[in-house]
């Protein structure tokens, strides 16, 4: 894929995130100029889970990835895989769509936030934004497009719009009530059947990295190259999924987690459920032997999983899981920890024995599945419990 400089765009549906040009090296996204600024009428939504953090230390972690991943895959479901800008944050989701698609994304946001209350006993906040009142107090959103591989693009977001929505969504403001109970979304392709994932450097590592109160965007930008080009340092650093995927794990492993996530029974009764238990092991044993049947190649499925990870992201600031070295892990903490006493950055790490994916395939004959990967005890959001305050 092409890189480009984004231009302004007229466009204001459906068709803006598609159009936008594709930027296929990570390093470039702090480049501000590579960003386009989403038109006016759009909407934000946003969600995460309350008290991610007593949930995560209770060894409930698998339970809150899993709701944060259910956000993207009912909103991508309701609006029927159209291609709109999210975000993953491990506790929570983030996502862009246009005014005309913003009575389903409140539909989705409200069907699964009642999905995980009745399910896991979680409360998901939930909200819509709308960017114009972001952009009343001083702040923007700008979206731009990384392909993490030749079949999937993630979106990227800067200029503080998203960083502040979520810092409002967490004081109340535009709040969504979850549906009543018993209301089930769309969450068709969401899985989570694959093992943790066991590092082959030494530990994952869970990093956030954010603008100081005293940063300058060519400062900070510098900053991320650094900490990237240390990543990059393949005897101490790797993506934290191993190539050919992650093992595979009991085919009954999150079956209950799978049939809650159906928009409907499998069938009447013990039939049904006994019908939705054969699939899952002819699946798993199709993975496991490597069957092709069909057009689905089990090998390249595998090759796509590990191009397709979204296990580095831009969003404000840099988030990202790696597999390396106790070494390598010093190395960022002593490079990060000056920059924050200067100001120029904010940062967490969270250091951890394994990871863990939660994919969403909607056909896995398509070569567009995704799949989500955080620490296994905590992640993302125990890197953001270690982030000092901002001013």
């Amino acid at each position: 894929m092409a890189e480009g400089v984004p231009r302004t765009t007229k466009r204001a549906g459906g068709d803006f995130y598609p159009s936008l040009p594709v930027i296929d090296r990570f390093s470039r996204l702090t480049e501000t100029g590579l960003y386009t600024p989403l038109p006016e009428g759009w909407v934000l939504g946003l969600a995460d889970i309350v008290r991610s953090t007593a949930a995560i230390e209770a060894g409930r972690y698998k339970d809150v990835n899993t709701a944060a991943a259910a956000v993207i895959a009912a909103v991508a479901n309701k609006l029927a895989h159209s291609n709109f800008p999210f975000v993953f944050g491990g506790d929570g989701a983030s996502f862009a769509v246009p005014a005309e698609q913003e009575p389903l994304a409140r539909e989705a946001l409200a069907a699964v936030a009642a999905w995980v209350r009745d399910s896991f006993g979680l409360e998901l906040r939930i909200a819509l934004m709308p960017v114009s009142a972001i952009r009343a107090e001083g702040y923007d959103v700008r979206v731009a497009r990384f392909a993490a591989s030749p079949d999937v693009t993630y979106a990227m977001f800067s200029g503080g719009g998203m960083a502040y929505a979520e810092q409002r969504l967490k004081e109340g403001a535009f709040a969504i009530p979850p549906g009543p109970p018993g209301t089930v979304p769309n969450l068709s392709g969401l899985s989570c059947s694959f093992e943790e994932i066991i590092p082959e450097r030494g530990l994952i590592l869970s990093l956030i990295l954010l603008p100081g109160p005293k940063a300058d965007p060519a400062v900070f930008g510098a900053l991320v190259a650094q900490v990237l080009a240390l990543a990059e340092d393949r005897s101490e650093a790797r993506r934290p999924v191993p190539e050919g995927g992650p093992r595979l794990g009991n085919p009954f492993r999150n079956f209950r987690t799978e049939i809650l996530a159906m928009s409907k029974p499998p069938g009447p009764g013990f039939l049904g459920y006994a019908r939705m238990a054969a699939w899952r092991l002819a699946a798993y044993l199709i993975l496991r032997l490597g069957l092709r049947i069909g057009g689905f190649d089990p090998q390249r499925y595998r090759r796509q999983l590990v191009e397709n990870t979204d296990f580095r992201k831009f969003d404000d600031g840099l988030r990202m899981t790696l597999d390396c070295s106790p070494a390598l892990a010093d190395r960022l903490e002593a490079l990060l920890g000056p920059a924050e006493k200067e100001g120029l950055a904010r940062y967490g790490l969270h250091r951890q024995d394994a990871a863990l994916m939660t994919c969403f395939v909607p056909a896995p004959s398509r070569s567009d599945h995704v799949h989500f990967v955080d620490g296994a005890m905590g992640g993302y959001a125990m890197a953001a419990r270690a982030l000092k305050p901002a001013p």
